[in-house]
This record gives structure tokens, sequence and C-alpha cells, in this order.
């Protein structure tokens, strides 16, 4: 009866054999399709993060710029109004406008109107009396509104040039009340399209820039009449203020995948869209190889399943079969290029495949009855003995470490390993199995990767997410402590000009210069230098007061000129730079945050600039400046 038994259960063994080889290659097709899913889902993640980031920074960019031209309008304004009935205030104006046309930067051009809309000043090279703007949409906003806020208009030709512009206007006033006339600065649409084709969105993306109202300002093509004004999706969105976009425009088969967000000062927001196609187009690539792959694998798990059951019906005997396992198994850690070692229950090395050669510079008949762990940096001891606790134990059956080993040249590599508990028929532990593969180029790359999220790669110093991050911490801890947290804000002074005048390698050289010289400025632990974008630095100095502050900002500036860096187009004839600082005591005052520290520094920033630049200008300093300066100077 027991024979009978055992016959039949032998019978059975192809059928189950054949059984567990479908469930095998059903869960592995079914692993992976969920693996390709998760895959894809990861790719549109990770693609609507880069989206969000970037929409970001543009919107950050474009508040810039419409604050510089905010601050020209508002010194244009002050100068109208201080010296409505004077006699010669338009000569005296048109004077100021053409001596600061040099430095408008992004700013196209500036104008002044009448109450009629005839041309006062500008910094265009045109006939004034030819020119009358009363025509246009922002002058009529304006005459017919008493409202003197900032106005963002439409897309329009310009007069004077004829090239697509953005316009901003603000109201100004006789000393009566009455309707003066308006103030317009204008951006050309030119600019922004040619700023946004430098950031790679897919051959289907597009990037723009829409008012509030639903009005196309920019985008990254070509400025045209008939895409101006049209936004790329028919319902904009206002709540809340960033957040992701799925959209179809009518004439694309393709889905997009945007992101949009609102600016905080001024009303517009910023529309970054990927194809889902262009997203995904690497994916599929490597989905594709991944799937020929695994019809290989599948194949040839099911060639193997189908020899296996074969020699099974053949009722092989059960020692050959082990005797022919065995030998595979030879070969196969053999021809490996991972170390396959046999750990025997005394933790010295059985067996170690011959691929420890390469990787270790060993013969394996020289590691033979050493102990495992004796080649392991001794900081990795610790938690390679308790893995082989746990497997002896049998709290785990397998685990996984990664630490470093000493090679036989004495340098050091990084290996993974994977450590198995073998037992025998019984269950008794009798050693345990190690696979283990060199890592090291994948930790360096590893340790590259996450200096790249945090390193500005030109200057070396802190970038601006690193230096966001750092903020919040020293704020905190300012704020525990009950200390105060200084920050300083460095521009170099005329650095396009120095640009345009000896090339972008000599300006990213210059760069590289002054981060050298904050970091060596900074000389405690504690005070972090950092790129804040373009030419602009900052330096966070934790636990100094406002003396302090301003001690390192003129050392800053006297190294600056000790360094001696040939800058023709500067007054003093050398790199300067323009110095802001703020201090502030965050566990006193209490409705200040990180954000308020860094507008005072600006604040004081633009008043170093106002006022003459190269030099420091202290938070508290602001006010002073600005009753000295001239009624009729504008903001540079």
């Amino acid at each position: 009866m027991d024979v009978a038994a055992t016959r039949s259960d032998r019978s059975r063994l192809p059928m189950w054999a054949a059984g567990v080889l479908a469930l095998v290659c059903g869960a592995i097709v079914a692993f992976s399709g969920w693996s390709e899913w998760e895959s894809r889902n990861a790719e549109l993640h990770n693609a609507e993060t880069d989206l969000g980031n970037l929409a970001r920074s543009l919107t950050q960019h474009v508040e810039d710029s419409f604050e510089l031209a905010d601050s020209l309008l508002r010194g244009v304004v002050a100068a109208l109004e201080t010296d409505d009935g004077k006699p010669g205030v338009a000569t005296r104006l048109q004077t100021i406008l053409k001596s600061r046309k040099a430095n408008l930067g992004r700013i196209r051009g500036v104008f002044a109107y009448d109450e009629n809309g005839d041309w006062i000043a500008t910094t265009e090279d045109v006939v004034l009396s030819n020119y009358n703007n009363a025509d246009r949409d922002y002058f009529s906003h304006h005459r017919t509104s008493a409202d003197r806020s900032l106005l963002i208009g439409n897309p329009v030709r310009s007069k004077a040039g004829g090239q697509w512009v953005i316009t901003l206007s603000r109201r100004w006033n006789h000393g009566d009340g009455r309707f003066g006339g308006v103030v317009l600065a204008t951006i050309d649409v030119a600019y922004f399209a040619q700023f946004y084709r430098q950031f790679d969105v897919g051959r289907h993306g597009s990037i723009s820039l829409i008012s509030r109202d639903g009005v196309l300002l920019a985008d990254n093509s070509e400025p045209s009449s008939q895409l101006l004004g049209k936004p790329p999706i028919e319902q904009i969105p206002y709540h809340p203020t960033s957040g992701a976009l799925h959209f179809r425009r009518p004439d694309e088969s393709s889905d997009r995948l945007g992101f949009y967000q609102h600016a905080q000062r001024y009303p517009f927001l910023m529309i970054v869209a990927r194809s889902e196609a262009d997203v995904l187009a690497g994916w599929q690539r490597e989905a594709r190889v991944r799937l020929s792959v695994l019809v290989c694998l599948v194949a040839l798990i099911i060639a193997i399943g189908v020899f296996l059951v074969k020699q099974l019906i053949k009722r092989q005997q059960l020692a050959s079969a082990l005797a022919a396992k065995e030998e595979n198994f030879r070969l196969i850690a053999e021809g490996s290029s991972d170390i396959v070692t046999r750990i025997e229950l005394d933790e010295c090395i059985g067996y170690v495949s011959p691929s420890t050669m390469r990787v270790l510079g060993w013969h394996p008949s020289q590691l033979l009855g050493k102990r495992a762990i004796s080649g392991v940096h001794p900081l990795d001891r610790p938690q390679l003995q308790e893995i082989l606790d746990q497997l002896r134990n049998g709290t785990a059956d397998e685990a996984r470490a990664t630490y470093r080993m000493r090679r036989r040249d004495r340098s050091e590599i990084w290996v993974e390993a994977t450590v198995r508990a073998t037992r025998r028929p019984d269950g008794t532990l009798d050693g345990f199995v190690a696979v283990t593969r060199d890592v090291t180029q994948q930790k360096t790359l590893q340790g590259r990767l996450e200096t790249l999220a945090i390193e500005d790669s030109l200057t070396g110093l802190a970038n601006r997410r690193r230096f966001d991050e750092r903020l919040l911490e020293e704020w905190g801890r300012a704020y525990r402590d009950k200390t105060s947290l200084a920050l300083l804000m460095i521009d170099i002074d005329h650095f396009k000009a120095f640009n345009d005048a000896y090339g972008h390698p000599a300006g990213d050289e210059c760069l590289h210069s002054v981060a050298s010289i904050l970091a060596d400025e900074a000389q405690r632990s504690a005070d972090f230098a950092a790129r804040y974008g373009g030419e602009e630095f900052a330096m966070l100095l934790p636990n100094t007061d406002a003396a302090g502050c301003a001690r390192l900002g003129e050392r800053i500036r006297r190294a600056l000129h000790e360094a001696g860096i040939v800058h023709a187009h500067n007054p003093a004839g050398i790199v300067t730079a323009s110095i802001g600082g703020a201090v502030c005591r965050p566990g006193f005052e209490r409705s200040a945050g990180p954000a308020s520290l860094i507008e005072a520094a600006d604040r004081a920033l633009y008043a170093a600039k106002d006022g003459g630049r190269d030099r420091v200008v202290m938070t508290a300093e602001v006010i002073e400046l600005s009753s000295s300066k001239a009624p009729t100077t504008a903001p540079a």
C-alpha cells in the first residue's frame, strides 16, 4: 500500500510541476505589468514635479521683471507729480530717461504721456511730437479710473518700434488731483519667448504667460498676432494658487500634462505643459525592451519547466538530480560576475567563486578557512554580524546589506550582499550562502546626484533650493533659541554689461571668483553662502546682529576691490557689488517670516543700487537713503 501511494504521488509530480510553472509565469507577467504601470505613473509624476518647479521659477522671473518695471514707473510718476507746473520738467525727464536707457535691461522702454495722450518723454529715439497714445486701452482706463495701481495690459504693437510688447502703466495726477497723464513701461513679448525657449519642454511642449483675464501675454513660440491673446486652454484655473492640469487641445490627439502657478504679487499665471506622448516616449522605448526581455525570460522559464517535467516523467533518481543541480550551481557560481560564498556554521569560508579574484584581488584558495567578515570594514562588521546572528536564530531566512570591503591592494570598495540561510532536509541550519556584487560605481553616482541636488554647478556654492531649506532651518533655530538671524543679499554691479563686453566664459569666471570670496568670508561653520540666482548671491548669518552683518558686508565689498577684476563698463573700473542686509529676531517678531527677511534684504539691496552701487546698506538705512535722494531720480 505504501509503495502504491508513493508511486501515485510521483506520477502526479509532472502535473504539480506544470501547475507551479503556470503560476510562476502568470505571477511574473502580472508583476511585470504592475511594475510597468507604476513606472509609467512615476514618469508622469516626475514630469509633473519638473513642470511645477519650472512654473514656479518662471513665475518668479516674471514677477521680478514686472517689479523692476513698476519701480521705474513709480520713480517717473514721482518726478512728474513733484515737478508738475515747473518750467522745463519735460526736458529734465527726457534727459533722465535717456540716461537710464542703457541700464533698463529686460525693460524695452519707458514713456510718459500728458492728459491728451501726447508724448512728454521716452527712452526711445523718436520725435515726440509725432506720436499720440490716447487711443490705447490702458490710456482710456487710467483717464476714466482714479485707481493709481499698476495696470498690466494686453500685448500691443509698439508705435515706436513696431514689435509686440506687454504694457505696464500707472496714472499720474496734477497737484489738484486731476488726471495728468500716463507713465508706461514695455517689455518685449519676444524677450519672454526667447527666454522660455531655453527650457526643454519637449517638441510639443508649451510655456505660456497668461493674464488673470485669460489673455495670452507671451509663450515659447514666435510672437504672432494670431496667437497672442489666445490662452492655451479653454478654462483658466483660479484656485488653488497652483496645481497640475490635464487637458487636450482640439487639434491634438494626445493629452497634455501641465502645471499652473498663479503669481502672488501681480494678476497673471504661468502654465507649463508637455505632451504626454513626449513625456512617455522614453518610458515606451524602455518598456518595449523590458517586454522583449520578459517574453524571452518567460519562454526560457517554460523551456526549463518543460525540461524539468520531462526529467520527472523519466523518473530520474533523486541522487542523480541533486548531483546535477549541485553541478549546475557550481557552473553558475563560477561563471557569474558576482561573488558566491559558502559560509560554514563557524562563520568561516567553505567555498568562494573565482570572481573574487576580479572583485577583491584574492585567489579563492587564499580565502578558504578565513572568517567571512575579516575583510569587512571595521565600522561595518557589526551590521554583518547582526545579519548572521538573525539567520542563525531563525528570525530571518534572507537578508541584504551594503558595506565596505578591503581589496588586496588595501583600497576599499562598496559591495552589496544577499545572505541566505541553508538548511538540511530535516530543517536544521547547515550554513549560509552569500551573493556579493561590487556597487562602488552606483554609490559614487548616488553621492554625485545628492551633491548636484543642493550645489550650484558653476560656483560650487549651495543652490537656491538648498538656500530655501537652510533658511527655514535657521529661522526655526533662531525662533527656538531667541537669537537673531541676519541675511546679506549681494548683487554684482552691471553684470550684464560685463557679460556683453567680455563674454559669458569671463562672466562665469567672475561669478566663480565672487563665490570664492563669499566662501572665504563665511568664516564660521554656521555661516552659509549660496547662489541666489543669476549674478545675485545670498549669505545667511545665524546669531549675528546688524553691526556684525554690516561688517561682514563691508569685508566682502573690500575683498572684491582687492580682487581687482577689470570691468571697464563699471564706474569703479573693476567688478563691484551692491549689498543689502537685514536682521530679524524670529522669537520676538512673531508676525514675520522667512520671506519677510528676504524682502527686507532685497529692499536694502535696491537702496544700495539706488544710492550709487558699490556699497553696503542695511534695512534700517533704507529710509534715510530714500529721504536724501533727489525726487527726479528713479530706482535702478
